[in-house]
């Protein structure tokens, strides 16, 4: 099934060509020109990953992004804005961004940035705003029973849960947590992350890394697992369980 791109652009020039050479790659495009329209149309569902300006006529790009993560959209978002500098970069990533691209950009590149963030997408799932006629269920636990450590991570289905409790995360957020956990307690170099989760086709700072990683960092915080990433000084990253006392 055709992968669904939204892109969120006001202007009619930018985003006539940007259609183009998405449907000439066979994505299905929807397009809206505002970003509160954007923020109602992804929790609609269905969208696989967004293209979203930052210079938008009724909020900024940022809110936007901000708004559908909290939301608990979980696919690609891929900024486009004419804001090149790096504090926007960090900016954007900090709310929830999975990629930057700064305008100019050729087009080849815009698609193999598309092409990353889609083979890693989470699949969206419909907004749940209404209520029900019947109680809805609660999300399905793992199949299997959690680890001694509480932490499971279903490679395949792309889920992790602490215990029996769901934890959601964006589709960069996993890929780091599910590479770390495959070999819980080693050291993954901030090399070795970077190749197995942006790839090749990452041009931009190691900085988004670092976001990632505190975005991540504060969600297992936050849900009380009982394990933590450490940051290894001039090396890289592991995870090891978190023995903290209470």
């Amino acid at each position: 099934m055709p992968h669904l791109v939204l892109l969120v652009e006001d202007d009619d020039q930018i985003a006539a060509p940007l259609i183009r050479t998405l449907e000439r790659e066979d994505y299905v495009v929807e397009r809206v020109a505002a970003g509160l329209p954007a923020v109602d149309r992804v929790q609609t569902g269905g969208v696989d990953l967004v293209l979203l300006d930052l210079g938008l006529p009724d909020v900024d790009g940022l809110e936007v992004c901000r708004r559908i993560r909290a939301n608990g959209y979980v696919g690609g978002v891929l900024i486009l804005t004419a804001r090149g500098g790096e504090l926007d970069r960090v900016v954007g990533l900090d709310v929830g961004a999975d990629d930057y691209l700064a305008k100019p950009f050729g087009l080849a590149e815009l698609l193999a940035r598309t092409r990353a963030l889609l083979r890693r997408a989470t699949p969206a799932t419909p907004a749940t705003d209404a209520a029900p006629a019947a109680a809805a269920p609660a999300p399905a636990a793992p199949a299997a029973a959690p680890p001694a450590d509480g932490l499971t991570v279903d490679t395949e289905a792309r889920r992790v849960w602490i215990g029996t409790a769901e934890l959601v995360l964006t589709a960069k957020e996993f890929d780091v947590l599910a590479l770390l956990h495959s070999s819980a307690g080693a050291v993954f170099t901030r090399e070795r992350v970077m190749d197995d989760v942006w790839d090749e086709n990452w041009f931009g700072s190691t900085k988004t890394l670092d976001t990632t990683i505190g975005r991540l960092r504060q969600k297992l915080e936050d849900s009380a697992a009982p394990v933590r990433i450490v940051t290894v000084r001039g090396v890289g990253f592991r995870l090891e369980s978190d023995t903290t006392d209470a």
